[in-house]
């Protein structure tokens, strides 16, 4: 009797245990894209039938996912989206811009910015973060929302097409702080690529006073009473030295950036020179914050950086002064 109890107690938490295992994810298959506002955008009217655009032909080849994950025990919402050809994909995290409402991800940038990445083969997941676009919780702009972006391995995880011995991680502006903060805590992404980051949030607020009232006072906690030790926390140019050594990053910056001043890339390349840390830094003459002059270069910059070292497993670079 005593080894049916141990037995059945055995079962029950391996049942248990099975089904944490696969309690942070869900996800819906959005398939009524002709309902909404960007389909009109993404086809054109052929001989009275809809048809998609030459250049977004790709739609017929991904699947486009609205999701709902647990991080801290909160319900975050974002999108999830991937080829549909059966296979197992490399997978990159997006981390968005913006700050509430102003950047949120939507059906078109799912559509568009997601999907062309994850119609070149990669499973691609991306977070609006803890008290955005109906997620719970509330955002702290660099803060305990980070954690919205470092639990994303384990989700993927349960993702059958998801390779996550093969993870990049990809942020714009906001979110490239956001991504530089999560490597710094993350082992195990393989490469990086940010665009227009936000790498010293001292210079944005001196640059921008508007962003310090209007938005991290307001999302920050306690940034009045401890101001200084906050900013830090968000200007990677402070920390360089903690990053790791074995994963390359991508920055791209637009010489035009009023938003975020290409001066923050510069700095915090001159940084990662002295650590030895690899990086490629690109700025774009004339390029504005989303680097729109040059968007199609921007896309071949970033699907080669994942491609060299997410899917041909490229051997990192030799940081050390060498040549004749």
């Amino acid at each position: 009797m005593n080894y049916c109890k141990v037995f059945f107690f055995i079962l029950i938490g391996t049942f248990i245990q099975a089904q944490n295992n696969h309690l942070l994810l869900e996800k819906n298959l959005i398939t009524n894209i002709e309902d909404t506002p960007i389909y009109n955008y993404l086809t054109e009217d052929i001989a009275g039938t809809r048809h998609w655009k030459e250049s977004f032909k790709y739609m017929d080849s991904i699947k486009i996912y609205a999701i709902s994950y647990l991080s801290d025990g909160l319900k975050v919402n974002g999108f999830l989206v991937m080829p549909k050809q059966t296979g197992t994909y490399p997978c990159i995290i997006y981390n968005r811009g913006g700050n509430r409402d102003f950047g949120a991800l939507k059906i078109a940038q799912a559509a568009i910015f997601l999907g062309e990445v994850a119609k070149e083969g990669y499973v691609v997941i991306a977070s609006q973060y803890r008290g955005n676009a109906g997620s719970e919780g509330q955002e702290e702009f660099g803060g305990k929302d980070v954690n919205d972006v470092t639990i994303l391995p384990e989700v993927l995880e349960e993702i059958e097409e998801a390779d996550t011995q093969r993870i990049g991680m990809y942020g714009w502006s906001r979110g490239g702080m956001m991504t530089y903060i999560a490597l710094t805590k993350m082992n195990n992404i393989k490469a990086a690529v940010v665009g227009g980051a936000v790498s010293d949030s001292f210079s944005t607020i001196k640059d921008r006073p508007g962003m310090e009232t209007g938005v991290l006072a307001e999302l920050i906690p306690d940034y009045e009473e401890n101001k200084d030790i906050e900013l830090n926390k968000r200007s990677a140019v402070k920390w360089a030295d903690t990053f790791s050594k074995h994963v390359p990053i991508l920055m791209l910056h637009g010489n035009a950036d009023w938003r975020v001043k290409p001066e923050q890339s510069l700095n915090l390349a001159l940084e990662f020179e002295k650590y030895r840390i690899p990086y490629r830094l690109i700025i774009f003459e004339g390029g504005d914050h989303g680097i729109t002059e040059y968007r199609q270069e921007v896309k071949n910059q970033v699907i080669n950086w994942f491609d060299r070292y997410l899917k041909h497993n490229e051997p990192l670079p030799n940081m050390e002064y060498h040549g004749k």
